[in-house]
């Protein structure tokens, strides 16, 4: 048999790394900044073209490359961050791998160049998908100078499936704003085809705040600072009538790196309990510093998970914390900490803090044992009291007497087991088979209403069916272009961040069809003038929000899509809800437009929206 195992050649092993650390242009602004700031920069600036396809620049003013360190620093696994598996506990530096640059120079264009700290002369290199064509001296700054170009140009699957330039230019923004957050000693600019989008200057962390969100941030947050033997959180926590539905602006940073932690998120959210409605999360800007020792950040490709070795005490930590905060500044009302049962954190005092979740057992319940039934006796920490009956002192009921039921006959079961599945089944036709004549239309708990056709008793969900009939009138409007805009007597100010702004900007034409009249007004403001019929008692705003998020995540093809995406999101905000009685004529108005539709029996996001009970599985009840 002969050999079937190979050794993969370098550029190959490279794309498959690649295809790990480099997900798109945002993930090769990552790694490049990241690497500046390990090189000491003090300031960086940031070119793109085309959102990063057609050109990534970085440059620094850090430490720079010697000739032979620029060659070497594309090679896979070469580093200056550690030297043995020892140091990834006690790393300082934001990369360690060492596979960055290499990953990135497997699918780009890549030229370089970089002149060491205190040397007269610098060196150029470049490099196409992983093979060095020249290296060079050149006479250029201290500091280095990557220009990345046509990313992924030798993928072309990994570039197809790239999303359209107005969402990657987002996802690059936000990615920008964590860097730049937690770097705030670090001059950062931002160009996007000429475009300035940012130009900070190096400062405090709340003057960096300010810089990226705007003014109106720093009114909306208190500050929070605790140290303790284990971990020193500081930063800012917001007001709870600050709290938001979307754009909510949550920010956790570990020794200078950004963090993704549902643990932590989770302790803060617990706070704000009855403070803000259940469908809003507040605003958090926390900067944990621990001892690289404790926690490990080599458990994911982005190395945005970490994990924490006292991860139960900083959870305490950062709960007494926040609570803590919000009493101080008089947000809530005066806290009574119960110190008993504190868990013995060395080197602070902290008021105890409830922990967190934790599965309790009864070991002393016996589901067998004689007498009374110990649940009833012994309720659950829900609440849950068992059957008010007792048991008899027997063990074992009377078997016969249990079973009386099963001298059916095995056709007999067989017959009720067929209703009940036939009683489940679609009948999509008989939807669409009405009576001529006209008859009283029933409401259900407000909820459903109920009509008949020629085979039996329809029941339609009423906020799916408003819902279904509002999205094919917008799409017609829309397609027939005879949308008539409503005038609002007060124009509406919609605040977006930066990268919310690159994505409203793509799809403002498209919401013009659609029948918003909007103006731009100063830096990523922007006026609502008129909008679309069908909109009253509905958060305008917001509702943008909905379309900017849905448009953010979608995929390729999404400017095609984006009227269906305007139409979905108007039409599930303007719907009528669930609990709303309606008068006769709304119900009759409401079952005619629903008998009008392409499909009576699902909704555009594919609910089901009516269902029919036949005179057969009616008959088969009785």
């Amino acid at each position: 048999m002969s050999d079937v195992i190979k050794l993969l050649p370098d550029s190959v092993a490279n794309q498959i790394a690649a295809g790990e650390v480099i997900q798109r242009p945002a993930s090769v602004i990552k790694e490049l900044v990241e690497n500046a700031v390990d090189a000491q920069a003090t300031s960086i600036h940031i070119v793109l073209k085309d959102a990063g396809r057609t050109l990534i620049q970085v440059i620094d003013n850090g430490v720079g490359m010697s000739d032979t360190d620029a060659r070497l620093a594309f090679e896979r696994h070469s580093t200056s961050k550690i030297s043995k598996a020892d140091d990834l506990f006690s790393l300082n530096t934001m990369g360690f791998r060492g596979e960055a640059l290499a990953s990135i120079a497997a699918i780009s264009h890549i030229e370089l160049r970089t002149c060491a700290k205190g040397s007269q002369l610098g060196t150029k290199i470049i490099i196409n998908a992983s093979h060095c064509e020249s290296q060079e001296p050149d006479v250029c700054p201290q500091g280095s100078n990557f220009m990345i170009k046509d990313l992924f140009f030798n993928v072309p699957a990994r570039r197809k499936f790239l999303k359209s330039n107005q969402v990657e230019l987002s996802n690059i923004i936000k990615e920008f704003e964590k860097l730049a957050l937690v770097n705030y000693n670090v001059e950062f600019s931002l160009t996007h085809n000429g475009n300035v989008l940012y130009k900070l200057m190096s400062g405090s962390f709340m003057q960096r705040i300010v810089a990226v969100f705007g003014h109106n941030v720093e009114q909306q947050l208190v500050p929070l600072a605790i140290e303790t033997s284990l971990v020193k959180i500081s930063g800012f926590i917001g007001k709870p009538e600050f709290a938001r539905k979307r754009s909510v602006m949550q920010f956790f940073f570990v020794n200078g790196r950004y963090m993704r932690h549902p643990y932590f998120h989770k302790a803060v959210n617990s706070c704000y309990n009855e403070l803000i409605p259940d469908d809003a999360q507040p605003n958090y800007f926390l900067i944990f510093d621990v001892d690289p020792e404790t926690i490990d950040v080599n458990i994911h490709p982005t190395k945005t998970e970490i994990k924490f070795e006292n991860e139960l005490l900083i959870w305490q930590i950062v709960s007494a914390a926040v609570k803590e905060t919000l009493g101080r500044f008089s947000i809530v009302p005066s806290i009574d900490f119960d110190k008993e049962g504190a868990p013995d954190i060395p080197a602070m005092s902290l008021p105890h803090v409830s922990r967190p979740p934790e599965i309790t057992v009864d070991h002393g319940y016996n589901p067998f044992k004689d007498g009374d039934n110990q649940l009833e006796s012994q309720p659950s920490s829900h609440g849950y009291k068992g059957p008010s009956t007792s048991h008899s002192s027997n063990a074992m009921p009377n078997w016969e007497e249990l079973y009386k039921n099963f001298e059916k006959s095995k056709q007999e079961s067989l017959d009720e087991f067929d209703s009940m599945q036939s009683s489940q089944e679609p009948q999509e036709e008989a939807l669409l088979q009405f009576e001529e004549t006209e008859h009283e239309i029933l409401q259900l708990q407000n909820r459903y209403l109920l009509t008949l056709s020629q085979d039996g008793i329809v029941l339609i969900d009423q906020n799916r069916a408003h819902f279904s009939v509002i999205y094919e009138r917008l799409l017609q409007q829309i397609d027939g272009m005879n949308v008539v805009s409503q005038r609002v007597l007060f124009p509406e100010i919609v605040h977006l961040t930066p990268s919310q702004n690159a994505i409203f900007e793509e799809i403002e034409p498209e919401l013009e069809k659609a029948g918003f009249g909007l103006s731009k007004l100063s830096g990523d403001d922007w006026s609502i003038n008129s909008v679309p019929p069908g909109l009253d008692n509905v958060d305008v705003v917001e509702l943008l929000f909905e379309v900017i998020n849905t448009v953010s995540n979608g995929g390729n093809g999404i400017k095609e899509k984006v009227y269906e995406n305007i139409a979905m999101t108007i039409a599930s905000r303007a719907a009528i809800h669930s609990g709303r009685h309606l008068n006769d004529e709304e119900k009759k108005a409401l079952v005619n437009e629903w008998k009008a539709l392409k499909n009576a029996k699902y909704t555009p996001d594919g609910k089901v929206m009516a269902n029919i009970i036949t005179l057969d599985q009616l008959s088969k009840m009785f």
